[in-house]
């Protein structure tokens, strides 16, 4: 019998890492090592799991080197984009150094890195961005992650750079929420919300995000791969979308746009992210956008 594939799992708190624990609890051809800050938060008390703070080297070192991985799927990162141009430091720390360790790492210890990237690399200028359009952020956090990316192209052998857009999804434990479930709730007790309508995307499932990093993992393809949604959207659409599929009311939002909220970190208004190139190469299939609101809200 053929061994298994050694995956570690960073970030394994956050939402994309319990999607990811979720599908390898179910996977007999992967040994799977989940890490994160603190206590382990997945509802599943059998998950394997180790604490490890990405920032902390020599903890990195003991969990790496004891777990041995054939595969690390990072996902740690500092993802509040508005809190990125606050605390620089954490962002660098979090977003930058660490990637360079573990890429570095990656190197010397003979592991594929599969590494989460995002669309706030770019500025908007364009409906549908492809892996070799050329990136232009706008805020700290997208400067972090373009950083992050090149760290990982000087330093690593075995890649796969995973870039993707509007994360949604629900687990157990929620750290925070996200546009989907933010919707629902706000359309379902009618309370009255600013919603931009200058802003599109391709929204991502985070159980389609997950299948996207299993088959990087699985994968010996190198390089940049977006792994998004295949439904492009503007928000208001979206929160539209929502209320026409659960027969909810539209009466209390009101369409602004993204300049009137103020917010501290530029957002690029157009990054929808063409999959073409992970259809082909990965074999990676999302569901569409009506199928993902219905997954993640569970009904």
């Amino acid at each position: 019998m053929a061994e298994k594939l050694r995956v570690l799992i960073t970030g394994s708190n956050g939402l994309l890492g319990q999607k990811l624990v979720d599908a390898f609890l179910l996977d007999d051809q992967v040994e799977f090592l989940a890490t994160a800050r603190g206590e382990n938060r997945h509802p599943q008390t059998e998950t394997p799991y180790a604490a490890m703070d990405i920032t902390n080297p020599e903890q990195m070192d003991a969990v790496i080197d004891t777990f041995n991985p054939d595969v690390i799927i990072h996902t740690a990162a500092m993802t509040q984009v508005d809190d990125c141009e606050f605390e620089k430091e954490s962002c660098v720390a979090l977003n930058i150094e660490s990637v360079e360790y573990l890429a570095k790492k990656s190197k010397r210890a003979g592991f594929r890195l599969v590494h989460l990237s995002t669309d706030f690399i770019f500025d908007g200028t364009k409906k549908m961005y492809q892996e070799d359009d050329e990136p232009n952020p706008l805020s700290y956090y997208g400067w972090s992650k373009l950083e992050a990316e090149k760290r990982v192209l000087s330093y690593a052998d075995n890649f796969a750079i995973l870039r993707t857009v509007l994360v949604y999804g629900q687990v157990a434990d929620m750290s925070r929420s996200n546009i989907i479930l933010w919707a629902y709730n706000t359309l379902k007790d009618g309370k009255a919300a600013k919603v931009v309508d200058d802003q599109f995307r391709t929204p991502t499932l985070a159980e389609d995000l997950a299948q996207g990093c299993i088959l990087a993992a699985k994968s010996d393809a190198q390089g940049v791969f977006n792994i998004a949604g295949k439904d492009y959207i503007g928000i208001y659409e979206l929160v539209n979308q929502i209320a026409d599929l659960y027969d909810l009311s539209m009466e209390n939002i009101s369409k602004v746009s993204s300049t009137t909220l103020n917010q501290p970190a530029k957002r690029p208004p157009i990054t929808g992210l063409d999959i073409q190139k992970a259809r082909k190469i990965l074999g990676y299939e999302p569901h569409s956008l009506e199928e993902g609101i219905k997954i993640c809200l569970g009904f």
